[in-house]
């Protein structure tokens, strides 16, 4: 079993680290007479060669007796010092001849943060061999350390210690600590990087828990092969699955997790995921296979590839590819999705060449999109087109002060197994072009951005039962953005201030052109928000432009701290006013085609928020209807976070006739306990999220949880309920064991708790959460280190 580095390693033997450079001892004649003598807690290494031989030695006691070039005694408040080695005793020898440094009484040595203790210690300093008797050991940086009855230093880089313990409980009282991993011997080899423990027997609240009878380690956070610690899941469809696995550290460039698993009511199943990272490509592939599911009465996988590379000139390649073996797999197993839609998975595939064109900067591709779509009996999900092949090229550039862009595209759009075309949804062919020319003026304090843009589409389509059918059209538009930046110092609360206010126009004029009778492969009103408000076109995609002659206006007020700059304020309001009646309009489910739209004041938005408050983030957005006189959307939102691991937040939704919604999500300490010998205190946290559905009068999904930290250790219980139908949820219970200073036991629930808890931090940080990038072999959040 794997067992992380700095959980026995850099504990139990940091000691060894001595092994790290060997030096030749010069006459004590040659040490300053005033030389003050600092502990070195900072991880520093000594170094090596003739500049380590030129290190001197320190020596400082009450009484010091010297031979030359024999030997060398000191009695009383002992203090010797070589390098980032710093020894302290009642008495200590040096024997030159023999090179041997032996040390009694109340030793205490301190080195690259791990500060130790014993009776004796004895060392020939240029070989660094020797050994400690009953060392007892801290290390700083972890909290943590334990004994041994001895340790060997049996050469440069490599030491063993016998009988020994590792904690980060207190080990000042008569109990067992709560949590203490024990091995008969452990050796370390420094050189190696390798750590071999014999004998070790992890115990818990008193009993054993997990024993090993060898396993090997590495001595820092580098990876390694070996077995991580199980993981324990149980939910409501598959049972009990326990899980243990092995990662394999193929190459520095490549790694291989495979856990193979058995789940109560399903069977056998295996997990893996191979990662690569090389010069000019990496990616991941993950397949989730069980072999015989005894519910179905068949084999069952999924399979996950992302990949991206490059090739010459500047070419680059990608592929997304997801698939599962049937349509139920998102429903009996929601928490290992690896899509955002579980029920839509992506086989995305792609080319392309970035290059420059006369002043231009280009972009030429070529691009696959297929769809695999799990339908539900009880609800029917229609797909988006597939679109195989895409051909585009995209350039940009500025000459002049103008700015230019165009791009031209070739799609054929068809529909995924299980959608049957028909005149509503036909497939065809489409070539598009988009091209904008614009002119910004910018100065201190305003703007003006007159642009013109055209949007023209070719088709070429097939509805069943017709004959092929050809139409296209060009449609310019004409748009105008001004604005301007105002700023002023103020004071509000005891806070120097500065506020600003920025007044926007747009004013956009599309003409009308038919467009029902053609077909939509990608067009949809885009969502009433302050971006797509300020948009030339109230639709996304390219099959629909909105007819428009209209002026946008709003505006929006912040409030900045004049010493941090950070936000405490901000408020905004925007509407826009037709001038004429919009015909191209959208329905009410978002798709175009609809009636004309005659409303000629726009609904408004409103939206706020501010940190003005302390502890307080409060947000809100309303879009507000002149015709109907009421609130057609609304979200209010509302944080309230004191200090660390204390947050609670609520949200509430309304989209009118349609949903209206509760969150609730909250991380708090309920219970502070005074803590037990042996034990580093107890408090209580309860963690949890609830979406509660105010129209169907239900929990929609849910979260809910408990934390205990006792300080040298967490525990966590967290259930977690998905919906997966209308009448249909699925609940798991995520057990986890955190050993501080070790590893983590059980089922994970820490990214089930960051995903849904605003504002939730970890009571312990993750190692290395900042020395490596996320997603690269060696980063600790998808590595086994802990």
């Amino acid at each position: 079993m794997r067992i992380p580095s700095l959980a026995l390693a850099a504990g139990l033997l940091a000691a060894g680290g001595w092994a790290s450079g060997q030096v030749a001892p010069p006459s004590p004649k040659s040490a300053p007479k005033s030389m003050p003598l600092q502990p070195s807690t900072g991880l520093q290494s000594l170094p090596r060669g003739d500049a380590a031989r030129q290190l001197p030695i320190v020596l400082r006691a009450q009484s010091i007796a010297s031979q030359p070039d024999l030997e060398t005694v000191a009695e009383g408040d002992v203090e010797f010092r070589r390098g980032t080695l710093d020894i302290r005793a009642d008495r200590l020898s040096y024997d030159m001849a023999r090179d041997l440094a032996r040390a009694s009484g109340d030793v205490r040595a301190r080195r690259d943060g791990a500060v130790y203790s014993g009776p004796a210690l004895e060392l020939r300093v240029q070989r660094f061999e020797g050994f400690f008797l009953q060392p007892e050991f801290e290390f700083q940086r972890l909290g943590a350390g334990g004994s041994a009855a001895r340790i060997d230093f049996l050469e440069s880089g490599r030491a063993r210690a016998t009988d020994a313990q590792y904690t980060s409980c207190r080990r000042d009282g008569p109990d067992e600590p709560d949590w203490v991993l024990r091995a008969k011997s452990v050796t370390l080899d420094f050189d190696a990087n390798e750590g071999v423990a014999e004998g070790a027997v992890l115990r818990f609240l008193g009993a054993p828990i997990l024993a090993l009878p060898t396993f090997s380690f590495p001595l820092d956070d580098s990876r390694r092969s070996g077995w991580l610690p199980p993981s324990i899941n149980i939910d409501n469809r598959s049972g009990v699955m326990l899980s243990v696995p092995y990662y394999w550290d193929i190459a520095p460039n490549r790694d291989m997790t495979l856990a193979p698993r058995v789940m109560a009511r399903r069977g056998l199943g295996l997990e893996t995921e191979l990662r690569y990272l090389e010069p000019a490509l990496e990616g991941s592939l993950a397949l989730d296979w069980l072999f015989r599911d005894r519910l179905t009465g068949s084999a069952r996988h999924a399979l996950r590839w992302q990949h991206e590379g490059s090739a010459w000139d500047g070419l680059r390649y990608s592929a997304d590819v997801a698939r599962v073996s049937d349509a139920q797999w998102w429903k009996d197993f929601p928490s290992a999705s690896r899509s955002f839609t579980p029920r839509l998975l992506p086989a995305r595939l792609g080319v392309e060449w970035p290059f420059e064109l006369a002043a231009s900067q280009a972009l030429a591709y070529a691009r696959s999109l297929r769809w695999q779509l799990a339908q539900a009996a009880d609800s029917f999900v229609a797909s988006p087109y597939e679109r195989s092949p895409q051909l585009g090229l995209r350039l940009g550039g500025e000459a002049g002060g103008w700015q230019y862009s165009a791009e031209t595209e070739y799609n054929r759009f068809t529909l995924p197994q299980g959608q049957e075309l028909s005149t509503a949804r036909p497939a065809g062919e489409r070539w598009h072009v988009l091209a904008q020319l614009s002119r910004p003026l910018r100065e201190p304090g305003w703007w003006l951005v007159p642009r013109l843009s055209v949007n023209a589409a070719h088709y070429q389509g097939l509805a069943p039962g017709s004959a092929s059918q050809r139409a296209g059209r060009v449609i310019p538009t004409f748009s105008l953005d001004a604005g301007f930046e105002l700023e002023r110092r103020t004071e509000l609360f005891g806070r120097a201030l500065h506020q600003t206010l920025e007044p926007r126009l747009l004013y956009v004029d599309t003409p009308y052109r038919a467009q029902s009778q053609l077909p939509n492969y990608d067009s949809a009103a885009k969502d009433f928000n302050f971006v797509s408000l300020y948009s030339d076109n109230a639709f996304s995609g390219i099959d629909r432009v909105a007819d428009a002659q209209q002026l946008t206006a709003g505006f929006t007020t912040r409030l900045v701290d004049a010493v941090s700059g950070a936000e405490a304020l901000r408020l905004g309001l925007v509407q826009r006013y037709l001038l004429r009646t919009q015909r191209v309009a959208a329905q009410a489910d978002g798709t175009p085609d609809g009636e004309p739209l005659k409303q000629r004041l726009s609904d408004a938005l409103l939206v706020g928020s501010t940190s003005v408050l302390p502890s307080w983030t409060l947000d809100a957005a309303l879009q507000y209807s002149p015709d109907s006189q009421r609130s057609v959307r609304t979200i209010v939102g509302a944080r309230y976070s004191p200090g660390p691991f204390r947050t609670v937040s609520t949200t509430y939704r309304l989209a009118r006739d349609l949903s209206e919604q509760l969150e609730l999500g909250w991380q708090w300490p309920v219970f502070r306990g005074g803590g037990k010998s042996g034990s580093c205190g107890g408090n209580w946290y309860s963690v949890g999220r609830i979406n509660y559905s105010l129209k169907d009068s239900r929990m929609t999904d849910a979260v809910i949880g408990a934390e205990y930290d006792a300080g040298c250790w967490i525990g966590r219980i967290v259930a977690e309920q998905l919906s997966t139908g209308r009448s249909e949820a699925t609940t798991r219970l995520l057990l986890q064991l955190e050993l501080v200073g070790l590893s983590r036991i059980g089922s994970n629930p820490l990214k089930v708790l960051k995903d849904n808890i605003p504002g939730y931090r970890l009571l312990r940080e993750e190692r290395g959460a900042e020395a490596s990038s996320p997603g690269s072999p060696g980063d600790p959040t998808v590595s086994p280190s802990p």
